[in-house]
């Protein structure tokens, strides 16, 4: 089924969703309720009454009633006077009234069931609600099985100075079987929630002292961290990326410039006025290496240069949207900016890809099963949103999709999607649940060089203009850790393991010997650790397979006689016993090839 279709079935589930709500508590004022990734959601303003879960078989049942009388969505054309007469009790709707009246778009209501009076809110009659539309042709036939999975507190229009609604989650599909998949990955996917994982495996806390959004990596969490880093700057200094650091804030004036303080004022943190100077932290990284690229007089044989960085940004996520490592308000990006004559983007944008393949490659991701590309292109009528230059756009949005074309490349296009200052490609990736989000971009900027006045000298001795290519390798480090804790449900392959090897020696007798293995395991670079604790060697071994290291290292007389060691797996393969330097070069294959991926 296709995913408008879809879209409208789930929609209508909410509006089934909302008309059991509103039979079972009639006081509840109603507000919206769209059809989202994988599923629906409502919000209500049950004043003082609290709903839990507990409550959800009892209206899952009164929905299957209602259901039984749905045969179709019938719209009506309203005037405002009786809409707001209709929802007169209700603020909420009478908001939305008036915002699409002053837009000029026309005041509609869909009803469904049995209809004995327009607009008159009895739920014995049927149900109707003040809707833009994109309805099921046939409700009945068409939500074949519904769930309600969650509920939750959502501000009112997302912004935390209005107030805290109840927002019901649930998901619809035509048939039983198609609801039964999706609740079964649902279920394996919580198994692998990076939050659950994180805690159980001692990767990251966070800290109400410290504040929300805020995480703490613990030395485990950030082992993975300084591995995802090395190897980002690793391989961009083998491919001629000049790796820089500049501070985590500047002046506002450098983002009124950019155009960014406007357009993301309220996702940045406030000013901070030290001196004669406003300081801010900064949101993204861009502005920075602009300055640099400007601090000397440039030319065409320079070109394209490409700066990287590390980079920590800061941006305001409202508090009900942060989510673990995936969403905070503080992360770290392997960022950078390519600034190169437009005739060389081409290929500098076709180099980019083929770097996210091989990050992505070395994460154990496949190309068109487990990501793809969008191409996020501009709305030319949008001024507002888009910067005015219809023969840039035109020739930005031509060369990204000749790259993907000539790159043979998954890709699909995505309106009103692009970046303010020009088209992007954004590598989409299939989440523990199957759901596809944004992990990183590559953005081809036509605007920027223009604000910052940036110039290099070409063949004859003329100023020019450069484009440039903001990209992420791999993306939010933050953010690529919760994907990676999940991918691997915390059983790391060896090189980001933070604990590679366990000794587990049999006896005390056999610590001077395990001491001297933990030593030779070190000086190969081997991450490893001895469990001394007085406990069972079964206890020892699952204790280290609880912690998902990859090796335990069982060590008795007869291992020390020999200069052996008994090697088992974290999946409980017993390897026999092994001749520890055959061992120590395994592992480091094993680390260095980023195999078992």
């Amino acid at each position: 089924m296709d995913k408008e279709k879809l879209n409208s079935i789930r929609h209508s589930c909410a509006h089934l969703l909302a008309a059991a709500v509103m039979e079972l508590w009639p006081d509840t004022k109603r507000t919206i309720g769209p059809a989202i990734g994988d599923g629906f959601y409502y919000d209500f303003d049950f004043g003082d009454q609290k709903i839990s879960e507990e409550d959800f078989p009892k209206i899952e049942a009164k929905m299957a009633e209602i259901l039984k009388t749905w045969a179709k969505f019938e719209k009506k054309e309203v005037s405002v006077e009786e809409a707001k007469q209709f929802y007169q009790d209700n603020p909420y709707k009478l908001e939305l009234i008036d915002e699409f009246s002053k837009e000029g778009q026309k005041i509609t209501f869909y009803k469904s069931g049995n209809y004995k009076q327009s607009l008159k809110p009895s739920q014995s009659s049927g149900f109707e609600d003040l809707c833009k539309g994109g309805h099921s042709e046939n409700p009945q036939k068409d939500i074949g099985a519904f769930k309600l999975l969650s509920v939750a507190g959502a501000y009112w229009r997302g912004s935390e100075k209005n107030k805290m609604l109840t927002r019901i989650y649930g998901t619809c599909f035509p048939t039983q079987t198609e609801l039964d998949e999706y609740l079964k990955l649902q279920e394996e996917a919580k198994k692998k929630d990076h939050r659950k994982l994180g805690k159980d495996l001692d990767l990251f806390v966070f800290s109400d002292v410290v504040g929300k959004g805020l995480p703490l990596l613990t030395e485990k969490g950030t082992t993975i961290r300084r591995e995802l880093e090395r190897m980002v700057v690793d391989e961009e200094l083998k491919r001629g990326y000049l790796h820089v650091i500049t501070p985590p804030l500047a002046k506002v004036d450098l983002y009124k410039i950019s155009g960014h303080y406007p357009y993301y004022k309220d996702t940045m943190y406030p000013v901070m006025k030290v001196d004669d100077e406003e300081l801010i932290l900064r949101p993204m990284t861009c502005p920075h290496h602009f300055m640099l690229y400007k601090s000397k007089q440039r030319s065409y044989k320079e070109l394209p240069i490409k700066y990287a960085e590390i980079s920590p940004q800061f941006r305001y996520e409202k508090s009900g949207e942060l989510t673990g490592l995936m969403r905070v308000r503080v992360f770290t990006l392997s960022d950078a900016h390519i600034f190169t004559r437009d005739t060389q983007a081409k290929q500098v944008i076709k180099d980019v890809l083929d770097l996210i393949d091989y990050f992505n490659k070395a994460f154990g991701l496949k190309k068109g099963k487990d990501y793809r590309y969008r191409l996020s292109l501009g709305e030319r009528s949008d001024e507002k949103k888009y910067y005015k230059d219809d023969e840039a756009w035109e020739k930005a949005e031509n060369i990204l999709r000749e790259v993907l074309v000539e790159s043979k490349a998954p890709f699909f296009e995505a309106k009103n999607e692009a970046a303010f200052y020009g088209p992007k490609i954004d590598i989409q990736l299939k989440n523990v649940s199957g759901k596809e989000e944004t992990a990183f971009t590559v953005q081809y900027d036509f605007v920027m060089p223009k604000r910052f006045d940036l110039k290099y000298i070409d063949e004859e001795g003329k100023e020019q203009q450069p484009v440039v290519i903001h990209r992420a390798s791999i993306g939010a480090l933050e953010r690529t850790m919760a994907f990676l804790i999940e991918k691997y449900g915390g059983a790391f392959p060896v090189w980001l393991s933070p604990i590679q090897v366990m000794i587990v020696p049999i006896s005390d007798q056999n610590l001077k010997y395990s001491q001297n293995v933990l030593e030779q395991l070190k000086d190969s670079n081997i991450r490893v650790q001895i469990d001394d604790k007085a406990e069972t060697m079964q206890a020892k071994i699952r204790n280290a397979q609880l912690q998902k290291i990859p090796y335990m290292l069982i060590i008795g007389k007869r291992e020390e006689s020999e200069n052996k060691v008994a090697v088992r797996t974290r999946e409980g393969k017993d390897l026999g016993a092994i001749d520890l330097n055959e061992f120590i070069q395994k592992v480091k294959s094993e680390i260095e090839s980023k195999s078992s991926l």
